[in-house]
This record gives structure tokens, sequence and C-alpha cells, in this order.
């Protein structure tokens, strides 16, 4: 996306890589329609269609018409051969969760404007029931607002292959991939860890739905971190570590350890994440 403004609010983003085999006919079909597409000039298109929806002039946030993008991501497999891996954006699906959710979190009229009545219906008229559940039930996006969750820290690593984005002299984004296998082993030790060395933290039940959401997937596929442009407030970033030292610290019953990646992670989040309190 070039020369535009960044971004804002600040969105990351956890995505998981399929194989193309591990899709359906019809979803092969998409895929293979959109493969050759540079990663880029697809961000560009969905920053567009965004735009799109923002500007219309009766407020309905929902995708009509357009084709679901589809994300390519390149990958050395177990032998050390680069091989493509996919990743359908299903925001048709994903608009209508967060409407739900939306709606559970706000009452009154603000959510009727926001999220009107005739949107929804309209919306929902528009979907397929039968690939919208099998959808919902193998979501390949998760997003996050004002930073990246210190969860998502938890399954990846500072020696992971990590491809930095940059645009007219700023940071635009950090990719970070690794295979899922490891991403779910990471995931997994750190639960144990926490159900040891702090129970009562909120990040072993966030750590714990996402690596049951992981084990969804195939093994061959592949997790990417996508900072998103908050990159440019934090990169270089060493948080992926302090996550994982300060869990450490935590099973070890090392209070002083614990504490000081936990200010290290503040000292980089707490500053972003106030933005969405400020006026």
């Amino acid at each position: 996306m070039g020369g535009g403004a960044r971004p804002f609010p600040y969105v990351s983003y956890l995505r998981v890589y399929e194989p193309l085999d591990a899709f359906s006919d019809a979803q092969q079909l998409a895929i293979l329609e959109q493969r050759a597409r540079e990663r880029e000039l697809t961000e560009a298109i969905e920053h567009e269609q965004s735009l799109r929806r923002i500007m219309r002039t009766v407020s309905d946030p929902f995708p009509h018409h357009e084709p679901d993008l589809v994300r390519v991501t390149h990958f050395p497999g177990q032998n050390g051969t680069t091989a493509p891996y996919y990743c359908p954006n299903q925001l048709a699906v994903r608009s209508t969760l967060a409407a739900e959710s939306l709606d559970q979190s706000l009452r009154g009229p603000l959510i009727d404007v926001l999220v009107p009545e005739v949107a929804r219906e309209a919306h929902q008229a528009r979907l397929d029931p039968d690939t919208f559940a099998d959808s919902v039930a193998k979501l390949h996006t998760r997003s996050a607002t004002w930073g990246v969750p210190f969860a998502w820290f938890a399954l990846i690593h500072e020696d992971d292959l990590t491809e930095v984005i940059e645009d007219d002299g700023r940071v635009s984004t950090v990719r970070v991939t690794a295979r899922i296998g490891d991403c779910i082993d990471r995931g997994r030790r750190s639960v144990a860890q926490l159900a040891i060395g702090a129970p009562e933290m909120d990040l072993l039940d966030e750590l714990t739905e996402i690596v049951e959401w992981l084990e969804v997937f195939r093994r061959d596929a592949v997790v990417e971190v996508d900072y998103g442009s908050v990159a440019d407030r934090v990169f270089p970033d060493d948080s992926p570590m302090d996550v994982r030292l300060g869990i450490e610290s935590l099973a070890e019953a090392d209070m002083m350890g614990a504490a000081a990646s936990y200010r290290r992670l503040a000292s980089r989040w707490i500053p972003i994440r106030q933005l969405a309190r400020a006026s």
C-alpha cells in the first residue's frame, strides 16, 4: 500500500495458511484465479474495498458481492523447497461474527446506527448457510486492534521467518511465519507452564483457546502473525522472547524475572493500547 496514510486504529492479524489441496474444489478454483497476485496488491484491494464500505451513503459495513480475497505466502517445506500456502479472507463470515460481538457489547440505539437491522438482514440473505457453517468451523483469520495480543507472541520465536515491509522510510508491517506444528507445541508448553505458575491469568485461557483453534487445521499449515501498521512503533520487537521468558519465570516461581519481562512488554505496548482511550 504505497504512499497512503497509515490505517487507524491499528489492526493486527493472526492467520493460518494451508496448501491448495486442503481446500474444497470450489475453493481451489477461487484460489487458482488469485494465486499469481502479489501480496501487496491484495492488501491494497482490501483497503480500497473497506474505504468504499465506509463511504456508503447508508450505513452498511458488510461486503456485498465482492469475490472473497485470498492471500498467498511462500514458506520452506520439510524438504527445503519453498511452496505456496493460502489463506482465504472469509470477510463475509468474519463481518457477521464481528457484528454479533458488537451487538453483545453495545446496547441501545448506537448499535442500530453502526449496524442497521436492514443491513444485517440483507447481509444474512446473501450468505450461503452451508458454506457459512463450514467457514465458522474453520476460520483462517483472527484480528486484534490496538496491539498484538501477548498470547500470539507465545506461538512465535525470534528465529522464525520474518518479513519486514517498508514504505517511504517507515515500517508498514512485519510478518512472522512458522509451521503450525511448532506453534501448537509452543502454545501447549506455555499453557502447561502457566497452569503451574499462574493459573489465574487470563493469558492461560487465551492461549488454551488459540491452541484449540490451531488444532482444527492440517499439520502442514503455516501460521502468520501480521503486526500491521503498529509495527512502525515497536519494531525491532523483542515481545516473543519477553513473553516466553515471562512465562518460564512464572513456572519457576521467579517473580523478579516475570516482573522484568512484564515491564519490558508494558513499556512497549501500554502506550499503544492507551491510544484506544484517547479522544
